[in-house]
Order: structure tokens, then sequence, then C-alpha cells
């Protein structure tokens, strides 16, 4: 018999658990030039607790050093070392396929050209220059012919490394087309797929740890796809926070690799210990007086003694992961969802 898929519990608050936080930044910190709310409080709370503070983000476009100054103006003091991001990762993946000191055709930003230059290779923009490689990530200024000559490189049989493959990112506006879009837009003309270093995949959770040195890293993140699939891979917990783009209702209908450990409204779920989910004799899920369960496809709250409506959506969640689990086939959460008020 298989054991249901639950929602983490910690009865200490997680700043205290793990040692280091890998915070995406992105819908998590910040969206576009300003703090998510109770962000700058919650972390400087964390970091005076002792927990160490790292930023990982699949946003290739700006350097650490850059980003850190950014934080800091915020309100939450970093240094260029506590920024890991897309580039970083990019970068030491074209370092082991050519010889050092060679030539990259770069389609992205100053992020990348630095990352490049920390790894000993020279930035160059256009295909006649001789590069060995052709590396690309997200910056806003990225146009036609920037993709056109991404195009000629990797048709010539360059190798060619993505940053991140995120289709959206997150803007003080609402959701605009991440740099997904854009290497789409490369592999269409091409019929190639580049190797990709961002989260989920191993090689940005491979820089992290080179980077950080953590010993008990716990993944902080408001995406489904990069931020939890990333620490899934890496066998690592995580936090998703619904500050960015993940929904209570994806969430529902998460495969595992899509579920968190915990989930909190937003990054004070840091600074509280999280209540554990028990699953029921009547096939059900409680979280302190929160009970749900799935009758005939439907998602149903049969208790609500908790006052905290995200001791309802782990019970939720509990339920929609066992059904998912057994019968291929999502629950219906939306009346459910609705009674919580999401």
């Amino acid at each position: 018999m298989t054991t249901a898929q639950l929602p983490g519990a910690s009865d200490q608050p997680l700043a205290a658990a793990y040692d280091t936080a890998l915070l995406d930044l992105d819908g998590v910190v910040y969206a576009g030039a300003a703090a998510i709310d109770h962000a700058v409080e919650a972390l400087a709370e964390a970091r005076g607790g002792g927990m160490r503070l790292a930023y990982v983000t699949n946003n290739a476009s700006r350097p650490p050093r850059v980003v850190a100054e950014h934080l800091t103006e915020l309100g939450v003091p970093a240094e260029p070392a506590d920024v890991i991001n897309s580039a970083q990762a990019a970068a030491r993946l074209v370092a082991e396929k050519v010889p050092a000191g060679s030539k990259v055709l770069v389609i992205g930003g100053a992020g990348l050209v630095e990352a490049l230059a920390e790894r000993g290779l020279v930035a160059v923009e256009r295909l006649d220059e001789g590069p060995a490689a052709v590396v690309q990530g997200f910056d806003p200024s990225v146009g036609w012919e920037r993709l056109a000559e991404a195009a000629y490189a990797v048709q010539a049989g360059l190798p060619w490394v993505a940053s991140n493959t995120d289709m959206s990112i997150p803007t003080a506006r609402g959701t605009a087309p991440g740099n997904g879009t854009l290497v789409a837009a490369v592999s269409a003309a091409t019929g190639v797929t580049p190797e990709v270093a961002g989260k989920p995949l191993p090689p940005m959770h491979r820089e992290t740890v080179l980077r950080t040195g953590a010993k008990r890293p716990l993944v902080v993140g408001d995406r489904l796809d990069t931020d939890i699939e990333g620490a899934f891979n890496g066998g690592v917990d995580s936090l998703l926070v619904f500050t960015g783009v993940a929904t209570p209702a994806q969430l529902l209908a998460a495969p595992a690799q899509h579920r968190p450990t915990y989930l909190a409204a937003d990054l004070r779920g840091l600074l509280e210990p999280h209540p554990g989910v028990t699953a029921l004799a009547d096939g059900g899920f409680d979280c302190r007086g929160s009970r749900a369960v799935v009758v005939d496809g439907e998602l149903r709250l049969t208790g609500s003694g908790s006052a905290d409506r995200y001791d309802g959506l782990r019970a939720l969640c509990a339920a929609a992961w066992a059904a998912l689990d057994r019968d291929g086939a999502p629950a219906d959460g939306r009346k459910a969802l609705a009674e919580l008020g999401f």
C-alpha cells in the first residue's frame, strides 16, 4: 500500500530548522522594483535568528553585484556573494565545453557577460567574431536581430546553452514573457534544443551548493516547475509562497515533483512552525481541525476547526495528491478553494 504524500510539518520555525534559505527573487522577495509585502521584515528576522540568506534566481540579466545593490536598497542587506544566478551556472557549463579563453556569443545582458568573464571566457556579439559556443539568457532588450544571430550560430553547429527556460516572469505590472519564450523562438527556427543550466535542472543546484556551502538548505520559491521541482531534483526541502506565479488550484493538481514540503502565504512562513496533516480512517485528511476528503472526484471540506485557511489548504493538498496518485486524474477543488477564500 502506498503512503499518501502529505505537506511537511515542523515543530519549530523554518528559520531555526534550516541553516540556509535559498530564496528565489522575482515573485518571492520583489516584483519589479518593489519589495513583496512582508518580505523585508521577515528576512530581517530570519537573518537575525542565524539563518543564512542566499538569493537564487533564474533571471540572468543582471550581475550579482547589481542584484545585491537592489536588495540592499529595498532594505534587504546583501553582498554579491549572496546572489547565485543562472548566468553563473550557464557559464560553468560553457567553460566545461570549450577551451580556456574562448570567445562565446552572448544573447543576453550584463549578467551573462560577467559570468563568462569569471570563467575566463570572452563575450562577443556576432558569429563572424569566431565564437566557440553560444549562450542565451533573459534580457528585456533582446530583439529579433539578436535572436537571429543566435539562430545562425546554432545552425553553424556551435554548442548552445540557455540559462533557463522560464516561460514567464513576474513584474510590477503583471506576468510578462520570460527567457523560455526567447529560447523557443531560436529553437523553432533551428530545430535544435539547448542544454539548460537553470532551475529546475541539476547545474543550478550544483552551482548553488558550491557557492553557499549549505548543509541543510531550504528552497523558497513561487514556481512549481522551477523552484519546487529544482528542490525535488536536488533532494532538499522547499517552501512555496503564494506571492508570485503559483496558485492554490495549480498546487492541488501538482505531480510529485511539484509538491512543496511546506506552504505559506508569504515569507513570514519562514518564521513559523508548520502543522502536520493526519490521514483519517475515512480516507480524509485533517490539519488542526480543517478536514478534507475527495467524494466522487470533488474535494470537500468536512471540518473547519482552524482559523488559518492555509491549514485547510494543507488538508486539501493531502486529499488531492492522494486521489491524483491513486486515480491518475486531479480532483475538482474549485468549490473547496472558494470556501477557503482562495
